[in-house]
């Protein structure tokens, strides 16, 4: 089952948990209400036939998909590439990753800037909205499979921040104050 906590400030390795003391974790609908990151439980040894994978896939369009393997083996300029991963961005449009082996962070700013660290293993979906601040790194296993989702032909335009004044920053502000208000 997915873990939630608040990080703490220490920049060293950005593999390691770096859990805030004292630890606060997050359930799932505070994490929804705080950020809008949604959560689902697919078998990923058989997504290509889940249930709950079909119907989103269908309720939210995405139509293209392709999948991607992060480790030092298998990632061309590695080292390069975790780094721009782990620089804090948003995207226009939804994130949305399906762990197909392996585990890794995503981190997501709430509505006071504070980092939500998410660890990700097998079978677990995310879709991080449109707008947020973001960012992924590996933890120390140093290896994910996952696959990605898209509505129409992927955009793959990181806005690293500020980009406070782009209209899905601005949607996705609004779309959390509604949240905090439910």
């Amino acid at each position: 089952m997915v873990q939630v906590w608040y990080m703490d400030s220490d920049d060293s390795d950005q593999r390691l948990e770096h859990k805030r003391e004292p630890v606060t974790y997050v359930d799932l609908e505070t994490l929804y209400k705080k950020t809008g990151v949604e959560y689902f439980k697919i078998n990923a040894d058989d997504y290509e036939n889940d249930e709950v994978l079909k119907e989103l896939r269908r309720k939210r369009g995405y139509t293209y998909e392709d999948q991607i393997t992060c480790s030092e083996q298998c990632l061309p300029d590695y080292l390069n590439k975790l780094k721009a991963f782990y620089t804090e961005h948003l995207h226009t449009d939804e994130e949305i990753r399906l762990v197909i082996d392996g585990s890794g962070y995503f981190d997501v700013r709430d509505g006071e800037d504070n980092w939500l660290r998410i660890e990700v293993i097998k079978g677990d979906l995310i879709i991080i909205p449109a707008g947020i601040y973001h960012r992924f790194t590996l933890d120390s296993k140093n290896y994910i499979k996952a696959q990605r989702y898209f509505v129409g032909e992927p955009v793959w335009a990181p806005h690293n921040r500020p980009a406070d004044n782009m209209d899905c920053r601005k949607a996705y502000l609004e779309h959390l104050a509604q949240l905090s208000k439910a």
